[in-house]
């Protein structure tokens, strides 16, 4: 079963990152209140990035990982700026053994990969 993973800018500028099954659904119920807990609180909020993946588990991890990612990497998805996002994944412990567990959606490019 397919799964997305969505990351959500709240009225006060803060980030929810979250998973679902229906992601039209899981926005509804964010915009609406009725889903409770964070969002509620701090509506309304925008969608600023989501992915599909082909399987639950692989959008719960990719919502695991996002979740442990500073605001300044989260910022850097959300903006579509891979150089960014590989220079704030330099700066963790172990970045390359950490991006190669990432689902390829979650990746910043390779230079090495580059055909040029």
């Amino acid at each position: 079963m397919a799964a997305w993973a969505d990351m959500l800018r709240c009225s006060d500028g803060s980030f929810y990152v979250g998973c679902t099954t229906d992601l039209d659904q899981r926005i509804a119920q964010h915009r609406a209140g009725t889903f409770g807990g964070y969002t509620s609180t701090r509506l309304p909020i925008e969608v600023v990035w989501c992915e599909e993946f082909p399987f639950v588990h692989e959008a719960i991890e990719a919502e695991r990982h996002l979740k442990g990612w500073s605001r300044a990497k989260k910022e850097a998805l959300v903006m579509g700026d891979p150089t960014r996002l590989k220079a704030l994944a330099s700066r963790s412990r172990s970045p390359r053994k950490q991006h190669d567990r990432l689902h390829p959606a979650l990746r910043y490019p390779d230079p090495e990969d580059d055909p040029d």
